[in-house]
């Protein structure tokens, strides 16, 4: 007995030899980088992906993943690494560490969102936010959905968004106004890169803006004057452009061709270098047009640069320019009213400082000055030529206290705009509050008191929410709710001094509820919105009641109608498989003239729908890649719409051709239009470009008289060498 108890314990000893002591050893000798991983707020960040890429040797990384609680562990053999962090929505992080047998580093991160990511929202509140939390329905353009489509226009881009509407005076180079969810053509505040490019008071003609060197657009729905002042009616949209990623610099090079003597081309080069990042970008292009005329021809310069001195210290200056020359041959479907040799040509510029940084933990200020140019050019054989000029410039300062859930926004703002006759002074303070009530509910209001050099005081409010009502992955998977109501104000636009009386600002009260709904384990969406926007004091020009001491005009502006827009928006998205995503969406927008205004101008008699804003209007898109090809179809359906020619008037009540006192209402047929795009890649950098515009050749027209484009392609080359 006693032998085999000796033998029993001698077993034993072998074996923790065998185990416990290369596991102490090993325990002795190995490192540890533990830490937690926290947002802006401080809240945990779980699910992060942590990876160390040996730095010293061919192994393979060692990864971990960041618990509920935001923390991490890794253990490493000793030696050098670079260790890097990601996490959809947030900005990637990478530190290299030199660790010692036995050392244990610690390591706390604070993640900062990625401004460019598709699931962040950067435009809706005053710091960015993730699209979960948003309290309005906001739509996002991506980088990678421009490609798929092969689309050089920013409107094309737009069109195919939920509430979106917009009318184009001719195919190529005609004035073109926006229109969302049933709002008048400037009651949309457009950005680039957070620099205002309105004319002041007025609207942004989108006939030249293309979607060259564009990383990102966003479409905010909803007044948000809170935020942005006057102009932001019904909501904003901002344009991103391109910013530099990559330490091997990329250069792109593309050129294509097609129908109507069509040309174009661009070029992009990007990186980084040290602290420094660089993005410059241009584009070319040119057509002889589809009628006598009606030539075009259009020049982007892009250029965005950063430099970081440390992660809480930034700087960023971002420059674009647009120029375009068009012949306007007029209504031609209308033979009365071509005029050929009739051209225009228009420029924009904007530019954007701004300085980032952060005084503390708590602390996050923006510092940022701006400047848009409009110039408008234009010549007819029988009135001569016009010029027409608007700059608009400021400053803007932000801080933001970030407390644990939740922050506080501040800021004040101070712009001048100069107008061709006469400028003004505009100066305004905001403040918003956000805070995350536990997981699900996240809140936010804001105010904005703007000192109008024009009309005065305003204050206008904002306040939302949104709600994670059920999380789940299966086939019923999350649901989240979200509304809003805010307040708009704008300006009217700049006038000599004796031709301005003194008017009130247009004004927009806006509401909105919705509810995003996931299936099949997030591989489908649904979305639904509901919208209901009233429009206030809208100016109008009442003719013939001249102005004394002004004689550029034979009437006078006067504050007089009232109209509402409601409906509701509808989305979806389906990730079919690996290689088919399919998305759509359909609008319905009632719209209605409410308070009359002067009476030679019928497309404001009470109970009249709003001038070419379509009832009913739909998209789809699909996108297939597979084997090294990428294939876009996209319909869009545009309802019938009332118009006018703004020719023919009534002459004892019959339609004729005569001086535009009355003009007739009629509407503009609705129409369904294709498009097609293809890309392959061939290897080495090198893929083709194919773009067929109006595939069935459909005949219809945005505007009464003016022809849109029928059958139309372009075909090229694309080349890109570097990108990591």
């Amino acid at each position: 007995m006693r032998l085999r108890h000796f033998v029993y314990l001698v077993f034993a000893s072998w074996l923790g030899t065998m185990f416990v002591c290369p596991a102490l050893t090993h325990a002795q000798t190995s490192a540890t980088i533990h830490g937690t991983l926290t947002d802006a707020s401080g809240g945990a960040i779980a699910e992060a992906t942590i990876a160390a890429q040996p730095l010293d040797s061919t192994a393979a990384p060692v990864s971990a993943r960041s618990g509920t609680d935001g923390g991490f562990s890794l253990a490493l053999p000793p030696g050098r690494y670079r260790v890097s962090i990601e996490r959809a929505s947030f900005a990637p992080v990478q530190q290299e560490f030199a660790l010692a047998a036995g050392e244990t580093r610690a390591w706390d991160v604070r993640l900062e969102l990625e401004r460019m990511s598709a699931s962040v929202v950067v435009t809706d509140t005053a710091e960015p936010t993730t699209a979960e939390t948003a309290p309005d329905l906001v739509d996002v353009i991506t980088a990678d959905q421009i490609s798929q489509r092969q689309e050089i226009w920013l409107t094309d881009m737009l069109a195919s968004e939920q509430g979106v509407s917009y009318d184009r005076g001719g195919p190529f180079g005609g004035v073109t106004g926006f229109f969302l969810d049933g709002g008048d053509s400037n009651y949309t505040k457009v950005l680039v890169d957070g620099t205002p490019v309105n004319q002041p008071g007025g609207a942004v003609d989108f006939s030249n803006l293309t979607v060259e060197n564009v990383d990102k657009i966003e479409i905010v729905h909803g007044a948000s004057s809170a935020l942005y002042g006057s102009d932001a009616m019904d909501g904003v949209i901002q344009i991103f452009t391109h910013r530099g990623t990559t330490r091997t610099p990329e250069v792109t090079i593309e050129g294509d061709g097609g129908t109507f003597g069509t040309g174009h081309g661009g070029g992009q080069i990007s990186g980084l270098l040290g602290i420094f990042d660089y993005s410059v970008g241009a584009g070319y292009f040119a057509t002889d047009g589809q009628g006598l005329g009606d030539y075009y021809r259009d020049t982007t310069l892009s250029g965005n640069f950063g430099w970081k001195f440390s992660d809480t210290d930034s700087l960023r200056l971002s420059l674009r320019n647009n120029a375009s020359g068009a012949g306007q041959p007029g209504q031609t479907l209308l033979p009365e009213q071509a005029v050929i040799g009739q051209y225009s040509n228009l420029h924009d510029f904007s530019a954007n400082l701004a300085w980032s940084f952060a005084t503390g933990d708590h602390w996050h200020h923006q510092l940022s000055g701006f400047e848009s140019r409009f110039q408008d050019f234009d010549f007819s054989p029988f009135f001569g030529s016009f010029v027409d000029k608007y700059n608009r410039a400021g400053v803007e300062e932000q801080s933001t206290y970030i407390f644990h859930n939740g922050g506080i926004t501040a800021g004040y703002e101070y712009e001048v705009e100069i107008g061709p006759t006469a400028a003004r002074h505009n100066q305004a303070g905001y403040v918003e509050a956000r805070r995350q009530f536990g997981r699900r509910l996240t809140a936010v209001a804001g105010g904005r008191m703007e000192a109008n050099g024009f009309f005065g005081t305003r204050f206008v409010p904002r306040v939302g929410a949104a709600y994670a009502l059920r999380y789940g992955k299966g086939f019923w998977g999350a649901t989240r709710l979200r509304s809003s109501y805010g307040q708009g104000i704008k300006e009217p636009e700049i006038l000599p001094p004796d031709c301005s009386p003194q008017l009130a600002p247009e004004e927009s009260r806006t509401v909105d509820a919705g509810i995003d709904q996931y299936f099949a384990s997030d591989r489908v969406r649904l979305s639904v919105t509901y919208f209901h926007n009233d429009f206030r004091n809208i100016v109008s020009f009442a003719y013939p009641v001249p102005v004394p001491n002004c004689p550029a005009f034979d009437g006078s502006f006067f504050n007089t109608e009232k109209a509402r827009a409601f409906g509701a928006n509808s989305a979806f998205e389906a990730k079919v498989t690996r290689w088919l995503r399919i998305t759509g969406n359909y609008t319905y927008d009632d719209s209605k003239v409410l308070v009359a205004g002067p009476q030679f101008d019928p497309s404001f008699e009470v109970g009249n729908r709003l001038f070419r804003r379509p009832l009913h209007s739909a998209n789809l898109i699909a996108n297939a890649h597979f084997l090294r090809m990428n294939w876009n179809l996209s319909g869009h359906y545009v309802g019938r719409r009332s118009d006018s020619d703004f020719i023919s008037t009534y002459v004892n009540g019959v339609c004729q051709f005569s001086l535009p006192l009355s003009p007739c209402i009629t509407s503009n047929p609705s129409y369904v239009r294709w498009d097609f795009a293809n890309s392959i890649d061939l290897g080495h950098g090198v893929s083709t470009v194919a773009h067929i515009e109006n595939l069935f050749d459909k005949h219809y027209q945005d505007e009464i008289g003016y022809p849109a484009l029928g059958y139309n392609y372009r075909v090229g080359v694309k080349y890109t060498w570097g990108r990591e």
